[in-house]
């Protein structure tokens, strides 16, 4: 489990594609790597992913073609920025909100403005996803916890402060940019309990 609060902005290193996933490095100098052992869970860009190697300021993890196809990590590039999350340690508080680090889906942004000293900006979601979305609820877009300012049909609008937008790649994005979106866990399980017969 995670909470959304990002602890880092890493870079991809490298990326190994084969016909089945790929394998990946990222790197970071600024994510202590002291206390995370192989097999650990690190979020990255809000995805749950177990580490297989650690470095100094390192990790590699795996990707299954499952991950690849309902995430944006088959459009991310060597380079790319991605933002960081080790896994919830039990002593630790809560200050985002629980995730599971299962993204549901790709988002996209479509449209960005400025308001006031925050930024505005308008998501589309897929359609099977925004029955789980709602006004002043929680979604975690690539990685980060945010609150939902309005929603109307396929699209909900979230207010980015400052500190969040240096603090995280949100304020990289651009209109046009896809994203990973997890939506609230608990409306999740919730329609599954009342679905039981």
């Amino acid at each position: 489990m995670f909470t959304g609060i990002i602890q880092a902005i890493g870079q991809i290193k490298t990326k190994d594609v084969h016909n089945k996933g790929a394998v990946f490095r990222f790197e970071s100098k600024d994510l202590d790597f002291s206390n995370v052992a192989i097999g650990d869970s690190i979020a990255v860009n809000g995805v749950c992913l177990t580490a297989v190697e650690i470095g100094g300021d390192y990790f590699q993890a795996d990707l299954s073609q499952e991950t690849l196809d309902c995430s944006v990590f088959s459009n991310l590039e060597v380079g790319d920025s991605v933002n960081l999350e080790k896994a919830l340690r039990l002593s630790q508080g809560i200050d985002g909100h629980l995730v599971s680090g299962h993204v549901d889906g790709v988002a996209k942004v479509i449209d960005k403005y400025s308001e006031g000293d925050s930024t505005r900006f308008k998501i589309s979601t897929p359609k099977n996803l925004v029955k789980y979305i709602a006004r002043k609820g929680s979604v975690c877009i690539n990685g980060v916890s945010l609150t939902v300012n309005d929603i109307s049909d396929e699209m909900f609008d979230i207010n980015i402060v400052p500190h969040t937008l240096i603090a995280t790649t949100l304020g990289e994005l651009v209109v046009g940019s896809k994203v990973n979106l997890e939506v609230d866990i608990i409306a999740r399980h919730l329609e599954q309990l009342l679905n039981k017969d």
